[in-house]
């Protein structure tokens, strides 16, 4: 095995030092996991509804120790990383629901009775990205235990700590081993090996559309299920009937959360021409008091980005682009970077096109309401966006029209537990959360019993 160091970003020091499963560790987790599978896929519902509730109980009782270290390893502010902490208690707990609610259908046929299981798949393999590590993997791997599969889960190389912390809290909650294995690994041996082993049944990958692609071309060697939350370049859309002071003051947050590290973020801004001075000037206020700072404190609305190399690409978008405004960030240790505006000069300007996956807000006119939704649709992605109006027909229209499966209006709420999330085009395949999701994680199975006399 081969050792990496677990860098906290906000004072680029060393915080521990993760050993890395290589490919015979991966192989032996898998074949455990399999094993596994055999006596959790039978246990009875109740039992492991229960278990589930449990697991649920201890990560609340673990909150403050999780968002601290979620703090340390991937520089969320301590609000962020206490929200996401209490998130995988919720979605745990809501998909406890699930094993004695797992209900086939009767099915009306001829001569006999018809009847249909939702059975599960065996071993599932979830790759989970470094911008929310704790979330993200509770999305993959609730709803895939509460339906009666084992799951191998592979944290980002960069922030494997809260992962890791779950699982060992899985196991304190009385959840056998081999149900739910953490493997800190590196993409190329542990991902990869999800694609290839034939025992890994089903791969949940949440992460960039080019290596989102590479797994589901490696995935249709076997035939294999695949859920892929990819990129997105998402728009936010502002008309002049809208409450201009609302929607300049909240589209800081719509952007910058999280350092602009989220595939929701809205990072492209679409103005309506009408009133586009006056929301550029509230505009530039809201983000001269956007915080970026120390994540430890309760002050800091951002931290800083994961990695030297992470911050250094955002930089090279901005050195390109034509800046409006910036706000400001700490200096010195760390990998900071300001949240900051930007005006490209076109419709095809990098900043305005490509996922840059910072804190950076790329802002265009229009003038119609057709342009508007032209301008948003016009991306190989279709995965989130908003859109402000008093119009409620407007609001309608225009949602309708967006290419994205999560839409907000007079707001920049994107991902609820209880409802489904997932994107267009080349932002993903398939749905996680809400009630549907645990239907990707089983298949249908028909069966007709004959009752006619022979």
């Amino acid at each position: 095995m081969s050792i990496t160091q677990v860098i906290n970003p906000a004072t680029a020091e060393v915080i521990r030092e993760v050993e890395l499963v290589d490919r015979e560790g991966t192989d032996a987790a898998i074949e455990r996991a399999a094993r596994a599978f055999e006596t959790w896929r039978h246990l009875a519902p109740a039992d492991r509804a229960r278990l589930l509730r449990r697991f649920a109980d201890l990560v609340d009782a673990h909150i403050p120790e999780l968002a601290e270290l979620e703090v340390a390893n991937a520089g969320h502010t301590i609000g962020n990383a206490t929200w996401e902490a209490g998130n995988v208690r919720d979605v745990v707990e809501y998909y406890a629901a699930v094993p004695e609610r797992l209900f086939g259908r009767q099915i009306p046929v001829d001569g006999g009775v018809n009847i249909t299981f939702a059975e599960p798949l065996g071993v599932v393999g979830v790759i989970v990205p470094w911008n929310f590590p704790m979330p993200i993997a509770a999305w993959g791997f609730a709803p895939a235990l509460a339906a009666g599969n084992t799951v191998v889960l592979k944290p980002a190389e960069v922030t494997p700590l809260t992962a890791m912390r779950l699982g060992e809290l899985a196991l304190e909650a009385g959840i056998p081993e081999g149900v739910l294995t953490v493997l800190p690994g590196k993409g190329s041996v542990v991902g990869d090996r999800f694609v290839t082993h034939p025992l890994v049944r089903k791969v949940v990958f949440t992460g960039s559309t080019e290596v989102g692609k590479r797994i589901m071309a490696g995935c249709a060697e076997q035939v294999k299920n695949v859920t892929l939350e990819l990129g997105g370049k998402n728009a936010n859309i502002v008309f002049a009937d809208a409450d201009i002071a609302a929607a300049a003051a909240a589209a800081p947050a719509g952007v910058f959360d999280n350092a602009g590290q989220d595939c929701c973020s809205r990072s492209r801004l679409l103005v309506e021409s009408a009133v586009y001075d006056d929301f550029m000037a509230a505009l530039e206020t809201a983000v001269s008091g956007f915080v970026c700072g120390d994540p430890r404190s309760a002050e800091s609305d951002m931290g800083p980005l994961v990695t030297a190399a992470h911050r250094d690409s955002v930089a090279a978008y901005v050195d390109a682009a034509e800046v409006a405004f910036a706000g400001t960030c700490p200096t010195g240790p760390g990998f900071w970077f300001p949240p900051t505006v930007v005006t490209p000069p076109g419709l095809d300007a990098p900043d305005f096109t490509e996922e840059i996956f910072g804190p950076v807000l790329s802002v265009v006119r229009f003038d119609t309401e057709a342009q508007a939704v032209a301008i948003a649709n016009d991306t190989e992605y279709g995965l989130s966006g908003s859109l402000w109006t008093r119009d409620l027909d407007r609001a309608l229209r225009v949602s309708r029209s967006i290419e994205a499966g999560n839409l907000s209006v007079n707001s920049h709420s994107s991902v609820r537990y209880a409802t489904p999330f997932g994107g267009y085009k080349q932002s993903g395949l398939g749905r996680e959360l809400g009630p549907d999701a645990v239907d990707a994680f089983t298949e249908t199975k028909n069966v007709f019993f004959a009752t006619q006399a022979i």
